[in-house]
């Protein structure tokens, strides 16, 4: 059999095809929107070879099995949020025509429990603090920031195209970036990383 190109040309003028066929622009904000929730997914990728590292290192077995929990939980998110972007790739009237898998509320459940348990080994927050510390920490800062992007993306999209963002995607994503958050603060306290504490100026 032979092997497909990668290559397809269709897109050489400028449009791309969504999942019901429909052909548009590259520069739609449609487009911009699963291109970002694709750049999400990547730097989870990346952030995860740091957390996978870290867990290797670490001297304890109690740190070793919490990051091989997140571990997990990290790669569900990833297969979540390819839901998510199929979904995007789709006018919401094609939707159920496909089949396309869908977010749910038992995800962002799940999320909490994962924010509460580790949040419940961490010193409260007194002062905004500035990202940084471990590689992996700074990696999921990264994550976290870009999470926020596409969360305000899609309430602008869905603000000019009502009902087009799928159910639960905006809270969906609005929790996932307060699980990256709280995943950075628990890899630097569980290293024993101080956080620098943002001071502004008088």
């Amino acid at each position: 059999m032979k092997k497909a190109a990668v290559y397809t040309k269709t897109g050489d003028s400028g449009t791309t095809g969504l999942v019901g066929g429909t052909r548009i622009k590259k520069n739609d904000p449609r487009i911009h929107l699963y291109g970002e929730v694709d750049e999400l997914n990547s730097f989870i990728g990346a952030a995860l070879f740091d957390l996978k590292e870290l867990r290797t290192k670490s001297t304890t077995v109690q740190n070793r099995d919490a990051y091989a929990r997140e571990v997990t939980f990290l790669e569900s998110v990833q297969s979540s949020l390819f839901d998510l972007g199929s979904n995007l790739a789709c006018e919401l009237e094609q939707r159920k025509n496909f089949k396309l898998p869908q977010l749910d509320k038992g995800l962002i459940d799940i999320m909490e429990d994962h924010i509460d348990r580790m949040d419940s080994t961490l010193p409260p927050l007194k002062n905004f603090i500035l990202p940084g510390g471990l590689r992996a920490a700074c990696s999921f800062h990264l994550c976290r920031t870009i999470c926020r992007r596409i969360e305000r993306q899609l309430v602008d999209f869905n603000d000019h195209k009502s009902g087009e963002a799928p159910d639960f995607s905006i809270e969906y994503l609005n929790r996932l970036s307060d699980y990256f958050f709280i995943l950075s603060r628990f890899v630097n306290h569980s290293e024993g990383m101080s956080e620098v504490d943002w001071h502004p100026k008088k």
